[in-house]
């Protein structure tokens, strides 16, 4: 735990920059618990158990980069204690500790440890209730242990509810392990009522699966990492030879890591579902049986040099951080990220002036309004129907096209806040397309800065329409 906090801790504020997704955690946890509730009506429902738990952290700590991020530092740390146990029952100790330490330094987990969003405490939850799995499985199981385990698969789903695919890896270990009729009857109470309780929300979001259209569909250069990593684990759990109903790293550790996997490729055929984040918690999985193939070292170097097999891990660990160390480097800087929305509140204050008019192209970008209000002092949003935090949103409701296209030729100086220009989308929507074009007719660009993803253009009034 002290080790993944360290590395949480290391470069948190990443330079004081928030991209859009921790924007929308940052906004909506600044809301009312009555906003929230209607936000959630009309979209996110999938993260509301986690926006009403940043609120609670933002109400009695207020809002900034630590507070945003911290949940998540504290969360993985925990899902990599779970791991170490997990590794110390099934593969001894030397198999604990290293899977412990490897969990913080995997790629993706070291991406969404300072992320303000629930991936990581879903990891978290994904660890604790594999933990309480072995639990059952080695020692006399009562009852309270199923409520647990129960308990937390359904403290999980409702944070995001593809975390319920972890049923199937347990499933899976169950099976492998040949768990008896009553094991798998008490496991299969347990499950249904996780699973029940949160279907409703699963019902609901389907409602709000809009909000997932921009995913592409699967590909096959998509499959590329998932192929990587299952060849990495089962690469690893070659030294380990399970006997017949006995847990261990491979039985535990392969389908935390396959069945995620291959299930959002499953869902993906469906619907374009197929984002890694989904899957963090299968990363649990490959830590697990990287730390048994060094446990597995460990065992087979000791008969014959027991004081080098102590440097094994050591080693091993120093080279990992050295190989990694660029990569760890580049994730905690704004570049790692899309676009950072507090950088370009610098470039609105020294651009505007007072009774200037603002356009924001997606709406979506207008999250830098609501993180930084003072730096839009003095502007009038002339699009803005509803703002956010009363149209249940996270962009606000626009007024009608004609609507904006008036009040648009009634200005004489704009500022436009869009995407920067490499690699943005075109406008889309008839707002948006009206707003452009009016633009590039009766205005002609003054200035223009580019920030870390995110631009602002100044434009003013021609003299003659182009």
């Amino acid at each position: 735990m002290l080790w993944t906090c360290v590395f949480g801790l290391w470069g948190l504020s990443r330079q004081d920059s928030v991209w859009r997704d921790e924007a929308a955690t940052w906004q909506v946890a600044q809301r009312s618990t009555a906003e929230i509730w209607h936000l959630l009506a009309n979209v996110d429902v999938v993260h509301g158990l986690y926006y009403l738990l940043m609120h609670v952290l933002f109400t009695c700590f207020g809002p900034g980069t630590t507070t945003l991020r911290l949940p998540s530092v504290l969360a993985t740390a925990v899902a990599a204690a779970c791991v170490a146990v997990i590794g110390r029952r099934v593969a001894g100790s030397w198999a604990g500790l290293a899977a412990g330490l490897a969990f913080g330094l995997l790629p993706a987990v070291q991406f969404h440890l300072q992320e303000g969003r629930s991936y990581a405490l879903v990891a978290a939850g994904a660890a604790i209730s594999t933990l309480f799995l072995t639990t059952v499985l080695q020692r006399p199981a009562r009852t309270r242990h199923w409520a647990a385990y129960s308990t937390t698969v359904l403290l999980t789903g409702l944070l995001h509810w593809l975390s319920l695919m972890i049923l199937a890896a347990h499933l899976a270990t169950l099976l492998w392990t040949r768990a008896g009729r009553a094991v798998l009857a008490r496991w299969a109470a347990a499950a249904g009522c996780a699973v029940a309780g949160v279907l409703p929300l699963i019902v609901f979001s389907r409602g709000q699966s809009v909000q997932v259209a921009w995913i592409p569909p699967l590909t096959w250069h998509m499959l590329i990492g998932p192929a990587v990593l299952l060849a990495i684990g089962g690469t690893c759990a070659l030294p380990d030879r399970p006997r017949a109903g006995r847990l261990s790293a491979a039985t535990v550790g392969l389908p935390l890591l396959a069945v995620p996997q291959l299930g959002l490729i499953a869902l993906s055929l469906l619907q374009p579902v197929f984002l890694d984040r989904y899957v963090l918690y299968s990363m649990l999985g490959l830590a697990l049986l990287i730390g048994a193939a060094v446990g597995a070292a460990v065992r087979a170097a000791r008969p014959r040099f027991p004081t080098a097999s102590r440097w094994i891990l050591p080693v091993t660990l120093a080279v990992a951080m050295s190989a990694l160390l660029p990569q760890s480097l580049a994730t905690r800087s704004p570049a790692s990220r899309v676009d950072d929305v507090l950088a370009i509140a610098s470039d609105i204050r020294h651009l505007k002036r007072p009774g200037n008019a603002v356009l924001f192209v997606p709406p979506l970008r207008r999250d830098v309004k609501s993180l930084t209000p003072d730096a839009f002092a003095g502007l009038r949003d002339i699009a803005l129907a509803v703002p956010p935090e009363k149209s249940g949103t996270l962009r606000g409701v626009e007024t009608a096209p004609d609507r904006i296209r008036a009040a648009l030729l009634a200005e004489q100086r704009v500022l436009l806040v869009t995407d920067a220009s490499p690699g943005a989308r075109p406008a889309r929507g008839a707002r948006d397309r009206m707003k452009t074009a009016v633009l590039h007719r009766y205005f002609v660009p003054v200035a223009d800065e580019q920030t870390r993803g995110r631009r602002v253009i100044v434009y003013e009034r021609r003299s003659t329409p182009r």
